[in-house]
């Protein structure tokens, strides 16, 4: 679907990197190695969403690192958009909701790191009853044509210090900790999805769509 709206894979690309996971942050150089792309056509897309305030930078030594900026008004809605295209909207929806036990979930892999990917890799925390989880992961398969890995945890189990320390990119998608506050949003339809392009390409420049109709 985003592939559709929006004309520039690299834009995607990058979209994807900073959006899904805010807490992501890349260089120039990483990003060239990552994606596998020109440095020039990276670097020109960084500067439009830097200039239109979608992403934010700071120096480290010698190296310009991007993030995105989670205090634009467009954040929570391209962040929407983001987890609708990679499915985990869906993984909410007809897995998380339906465990009522849980206590964290997370997404680690690769996208966790903001990459695209056919597999999605899921950690549980909580008293589970994995034969059902395995029943609706079966049929969230399905529904996403994607493949589920998953590894579950009771709370005496999970070691919050061991997953980061063999996690060092993951996304929380659910916490019913007080500590921690986790927001998902979700777009109800496509008409929702074209308001969105249509406020990107107002704050990127008025020579430069994203959007191909």
């Amino acid at each position: 679907m985003i592939e559709t709206l929006i004309s520039s894979k690299t834009r995607v690309k990058l979209l994807l990197k900073f959006f899904l996971n805010s807490s992501n942050s890349s260089y120039l150089r990483g990003l060239e190695s990552e994606f596998g792309e020109s440095s020039n056509s990276i670097r020109l897309e960084l500067n439009k969403l830097e200039n239109a305030g979608l992403l934010s930078s700071n120096l480290q030594g010698n190296k310009k690192y991007f993030q995105a900026n989670t205090k634009h008004p467009l954040f929570k809605d391209i962040n929407s958009i983001l987890l609708k295209f990679t499915g985990l909207d869906k993984i909410v929806e007809h897995v998380v909701e339906k465990l009522g036990t849980l206590e964290l979930v997370f997404v680690v892999g690769d996208l966790a790191k903001g990459l695209n990917s056919e597999v999605i890799d899921l950690v549980f925390v909580g008293e589970i009853d994995k034969t059902y989880l395995f029943t609706l992961l079966q049929k969230a398969e399905q529904k996403l044509s994607k493949k589920i890995k998953h590894v579950c945890y009771s709370p005496s189990e999970f070691s919050g210090a061991e997953f980061k320390t063999n996690h060092t990119d993951y996304l929380l998608l659910l916490s019913k900790s007080p500590l921690v506050h986790i927001r998902l949003f979700y777009l109800v339809n496509g008409t929702e999805v074209a308001k969105l392009c249509n406020s990107l390409n107002q704050c990127l420049t008025k020579h430069h769509t994203i959007i191909s109709y």
